[in-house]
């Protein structure tokens, strides 16, 4: 059984389609990494790579993801900007809405975004991860390429992972095929890309803040080169900042490298 139907993504996907070229593999090391060297040999905006498994899939901060071939969907996107790097602040929090926009279009229940690229799932005893997002960028004398790798669990891991995870089965009655998720996952991307071309994160800032998971909660900020520090959880700004109120006022935190817990 393939991983995707070509020809039903391309149905699914109607004018979109010509914005796409989509390949899948049984396997590869990382599609990000696999992407990357598309991009440095001219590889078009759009390329999409499919893997059914990877042989050393990476996460935020270097970690491993953990995927299993018959419960996740794992695919990069290689985009081109005709923007400076600077111009590009918050994409990660702009891919998380449109995933997000995408699995509430299909029917599930529950999804929530954490900053700055996770995707949750309100769970009785707590959130738990749903996918992850890690993006990669190239400059070059055409703009800016991104390569946004998205790993989603399509049901519960049943390896042991580092962090509750939680399954898309969980979010609604009935999985759809992966053809029709990775059709309306490409189309709510397209859509989001183009916005944030032109606006930025303000295109869909609103949309974040309506899934944030953490709105006003108690947070606890970890960082390796300085303390823990304890606050509330304000949101972003435009530039997709972390604001984080504490007792001596509100912090914006720009670095990826920090790791946000509930306090």
């Amino acid at each position: 059984m393939n991983l995707i139907d070509l020809p039903l993504l391309k149905a699914r996907l109607q004018s979109l389609d010509g914005r796409f070229d989509v390949d899948v593999v049984a396997s590869c090391d990382s599609t990000n990494s696999a992407l990357l060297r598309q991009a440095e040999a001219g590889a078009p905006s759009g390329r999409v790579l499919v893997a059914e498994v990877q042989t050393a899939g990476r996460g935020r901060r270097g970690r491993h993801w953990v995927s299993a071939s018959a419960d996740s969907l794992t695919f990069s996107l290689l985009w081109r900007f005709p923007l400076p790097i600077n111009r590009l602040s918050g994409l990660s929090l702009a891919v998380g809405v449109a995933v997000s926009r995408a699995l509430e279009a299909l029917g599930a229940v529950g999804v929530c975004l954490k900053w700055p690229n996770d995707i949750l799932l309100r769970q009785a005893d707590g959130d738990a991860k749903l996918a992850g997002i890690l993006i990669e960028l190239q400059a070059d004398r055409r703009g800016v390429c991104t390569v946004i790798g998205i790993g989603l669990n399509l049901r519960l891991p049943g390896d042991e992972v580092p962090q509750p995870a939680a399954g898309l089965a969980q979010a609604m009655s009935q999985l759809p095929g992966r053809t029709e998720l990775l059709a309306e996952l490409l189309r709510q991307l397209a859509l989001t890309l183009d916005a944030f071309a032109v606006d930025g994160l303000p295109s869909c800032k609103t949309d974040w803040l309506a899934r944030h998971a953490w709105q006003d909660a108690p947070v606890t900020l970890l960082d390796a080169e300085q303390p823990p520090r304890h606050g509330l959880c304000r949101g972003v700004d435009d530039e997709g900042a972390l604001l984080l109120e504490t007792a001596s006022g509100l912090e914006r935190i720009l670095s990826g490298d920090v790791s946000l817990r509930r306090a």
